[in-house]
């Protein structure tokens, strides 16, 4: 049975009483800890021979804040299980209204509600390297014990709803700078330094503040209106679709307008309905799913410990191929660039170099460790220095014979554990490794483009492919920052295969009479970062018709072929890199519709015999939302059906870092969820009848419809309900 989060409370003969929280692995605040919390404080009231309190947490870490495990609690809570009840009565009354001083001793990290116990201490004091921060707004809620009230008046306005709109954390250094911290400590000297401090505030030497009712820090009522009209600009800029952030900046003035008890009210109230809502759940489930990618039945329960991978080969310094290395050197891997002659050696080697530039340019970098970093890169025109590398990864052209000799060579080369790995979007591995008798240590490393940037990376195992692999590049990802997915292999994988529909579906009502501008406006709108066209313009038609084709040949009774993008290749368009596509586009890369497109659109139209349907030329936002993503929710319950992802919320988490799905929905398959699978099987259905097989709803869907089965239900308990 796990063990409850508790706090311990040891009285020493200074007569100060230190309280720990204990609650593995980042001392998160569950109500077991809260009410503890409570119980400790009341016990150090009422005892003779305690003087002052230090907070502070096991382990050189103060507290990751409220335990988000408990949200299931809170969202079905009891009246005394509510978190207002926890701002108010333990983080105020009982902490900040203490009798007797409190200092707050902080190492490791204090987020949320770590840092709201914190702020109601009359003094902070915390290392340098200690993260301080609110993060609430990452998981659709705003903080609830305090921290709108509170942090306003220890850092000022300005600064406060940053760090609460952006959920950045600061370090201790900024936080002594801004005023959140009182000193900054040692490790080694913290607790004892917290002892002292506490003991001055008791003698006088040191001031007794109450955060709650400062005001130095508080902009003047006008300004202060100003910085919240701004701020409120701001968030319905970035984030048009979302309700928490506009709610946060409502409680904090509040609590300027009327005073910090009734905005410690308004907040708590604000807490309890966000909790509740719709984004609340979707971003929780996110955070939970993101965290679970790395569990693989089969895989990484067995005992396996990841090999130490020294030196990583990269073949190919494209533009996938330079900024996988990128990614690897600023996780210090020492990297080996081969590429086939010196022209496109240096151009690689260059891109890289180019990379780590911008970086410096935007202040991420210093010259001194840009130096460092570059200096991990080497160049290489043959397989010569691949003799000692720990793993290889292909990223060249999508050409199978060529990436199948590529293998051939490595086997020769390359020492006998050397993990060969392939950055193939589209390609079998089965066919990739054929020439091969390596086939257990051939794996997919898919990288999303910019792969230095971009979160995701789909690990593809094949039926071959050896567990200790799969472990090995799954530590890897972790070491450079990036997600992993683990997914079976088949044409376009998990991300790219579940989303061939995404632009197909588009294509389809187009030529129907649908307008181009009107679904990327709309999809836009819904959360994706660009509509389907614009998406297609960025990416370039020659990809987009090469990973078409792909699906043409391997799913041909289901997709659907449109002669659009071929004809508007034919005639010199490419998108974007030739400044027209979709979009006709500027100097500066601006898209504006094209009046010409609907030339295109109509010959398109003649060629596949299609015909404008009137109902698809006026179609309502929901309409056009549903035609575009319920066939992208079919496949994905194919993908799950044959077994490729391990589990639905894989694939939310695919969607949401490969192609920009919004994480307030909780991914493709947790919305496809809040809509009913038997809604969406009716509407696929209805439209498979009128316009034929890319709509057809699959047996997976089918039978959850059926039976009423969330399409995430895993197979096992889905066949046991069915």
């Amino acid at each position: 049975m796990a063990t409850k989060g508790r706090t311990l409370m040891e009285v020493g003969p200074d007569g100060v009483a230190i309280i720990t929280i204990i609650n593995p692995p980042v001392n998160s605040l569950s109500f077991d800890v809260l009410r503890s919390l409570k119980e400790s404080f009341d016990q150090a009231i009422q005892r003779d021979d305690v003087k002052a309190i230090v907070v502070t947490g096991a382990k050189g870490k103060f507290s990751g804040g409220f335990d988000i495990s408990a949200f299931g609690g809170v969202q079905q809570s009891k009246e005394r299980q509510k978190p207002g009840w926890v701002s108010i009565d333990i983080i105020t009354d009982t902490i900040e209204a203490a009798k007797k001083p409190s200092v707050a001793a902080i190492d490791g990290l204090a987020l949320g509600g770590g840092l709201e116990v914190a702020m109601a201490c009359n003094t902070r004091l915390s290392t340098s390297t200690a993260q301080l921060g609110l993060p609430e707004l990452q998981l659709g809620i705003i903080p609830g014990f305090g921290g709108t009230q509170r942090l306003p008046r220890l850092v000022g306005l300005a600064k406060a709803l940053e760090m609460m709109l952006t959920s950045k954390p600061v370090k201790g250094e900024e936080a002594f700078s801004l005023g959140l911290v009182d000193a900054l400590v040692s490790p080694a000297e913290l607790v004892n330094t917290a002892r002292q401090w506490a003991l001055d505030i008791v003698d006088r030497r040191r001031p007794w503040m109450a955060s709650l009712y400062k005001t130095d820090k508080i902009e003047p009522l006008g300004e202060a209106r100003e910085i919240l009209k701004f701020a409120r600009a701001q968030a319905r800029k970035q984030a048009p679709n979302l309700k928490h952030p506009l709610v946060c900046i409502d409680v904090i003035e509040a609590g300027i307008i009327s005073g910090p008890r009734e905005g410690l009210w308004k907040e708590a109230e604000a807490f309890e309905e966000l909790v509740r809502s719709d984004t609340c759940k979707s971003l929780v489930h996110i955070f939970f799913a993101q965290r679970g990618t790395t569990k693989v039945p089969g895989v990484t329960d067995r005992g396996l410990i990841p090999r130490h991978v020294k030196k990583v080969a990269i073949l190919g310094g494209g533009l996938m191929g330079s900024g996988i290395a990128t990614a690897l050197i600023l996780s210090n891997y020492p990297v080996i660039l081969k590429e086939v002659n010196q022209k496109f050696l240096d151009a690689g080697i260059n891109r890289i170099k180019a990379n780590l530039n911008s970086r410096v340019k935007k202040g991420k970098m210093t010259q001194e460790k840009f130096e460092k970093t570059f200096s991990l890169v080497k160049g290489s025109l043959d397989y010569e220095s691949f003799r000692d590398v720990d793993m290889v990864i292909e990223a060249v052209i999508e050409n199978v014979s060529l990436k199948q000799q590529i293998f051939a060579d490595l086997e020769k080369y390359c020492p006998p554990h050397c993990i060969l790995a392939s950055n193939t979007s589209t390609i079998d591995l089965d066919l990739i490794g054929e020439k091969t008798k390596s086939q257990d240590r051939i794996i997919g490393a898919h990288f999303f483009s910019p792969a230095h940037v971009m979160p995701l990376l789909e690990i593809v195992r094949t039926k071959q492919t050896s567990p200790q692999i799969i472990v090995d590049l799954l530590d890897i990802s972790k070491k450079i920052k990036k997600t992993p997915v683990v997914v079976g292999n088949c044409t376009g994988f998990a991300v790219n295969r579940i989303f061939f529909p995404y632009t197909q579906a588009a294509l389809f009502l187009v030529e129907r009479g649908a307008d181009v501008y009107q679904i990327d406006k709309v999809i836009t709108k819904f959360g994706m970062p660009m509509g389907p066209f614009r998406l297609c313009d960025l990416v370039g038609f020659g990809v987009a018709i090469a990973t078409g084709t792909q699906f043409v040949q391997n799913f041909p009774e289901r997709t659907y072929k449109s002669m659009l993008i071929p004809l508007l290749q034919e005639d010199k368009r490419a998108g974007e890199t030739t400044r027209k596509g979709f979009y006709l586009y500027d100097d500066k890369r601006k898209p504006s519709p094209d009046p010409e497109l609907k030339n295109y659109i109509e010959k398109a139209r003649s060629t596949s015999g299609a015909s404008v349907d009137p109902k698809l030329v006026k179609l309502q936002e929901k309409d056009i939302i549903e035609m575009i993503f319920f066939p992208v929710v079919n496949e994905a319950c194919r993908v799950l059906d044959e077994g490729i992802a391990v589990k639905a919320a894989d694939l939310d988490i695919s969607g949401i870092m490969g192609m920009g799905f919004p994480p307030y929905r909780g991914g493709i398959i947790f919305w496809a969820d809040s809509l009913g699978s038997k809604y969406i099987y009716s509407r696929l259905e209805k439209w498979s009848e009128l316009y034929g097989e890319f709509f057809k709803p699959c047996a997976y869907l089918a039978a959850r419809a059926a039976k009423g089965i969330p399409l995430s239900a895993p197979v096992e308990q889905a066949k046991s309900r069915l």
